[in-house]
């Protein structure tokens, strides 16, 4: 499952500055079962604006990993709060469908 939100950067920071946060709280969020990675991802012609995806087996492991998350990761997450505003754009399964062109080796 893919859990998406949207990262506005607020004025007077960076997305640097928040990726920096992003994968360090990311770099212990993967130590969960079931974590099976991050992706930041900046939007075209808007530097301020980041989409976020987080890659989980189950969402069960995710719920498991917010209910006994490590206190290092919630400090992370509320040093960069006040920077950004996030948006939940929710919490999708895995593809029924994929198509890929032929010979895509992804």
């Amino acid at each position: 499952m893919k859990y998406i939100f949207e990262v506005t950067v607020k004025e007077g920071y960076k997305a640097e500055d928040y990726a920096d946060a992003w994968v360090r709280a990311s770099e212990l969020i993967q130590q969960a079962p079931g974590a099976r990675g991050t992706e930041l991802h900046r939007k075209i012609g808007e530097p301020n604006k980041l989409i976020a995806i987080a890659s989980w087996d189950s969402k069960a492991d995710r719920d498991a990993m917010d209910a006994t998350k490590d206190p290092r990761i919630v400090d992370i997450i509320k040093s960069a709060a006040p920077f950004v505003d996030i948006r939940p754009l929710g919490e999708f399964e895995d593809p029924e469908w994929v198509v890929m062109p032929p010979g895509y080796n992804g």
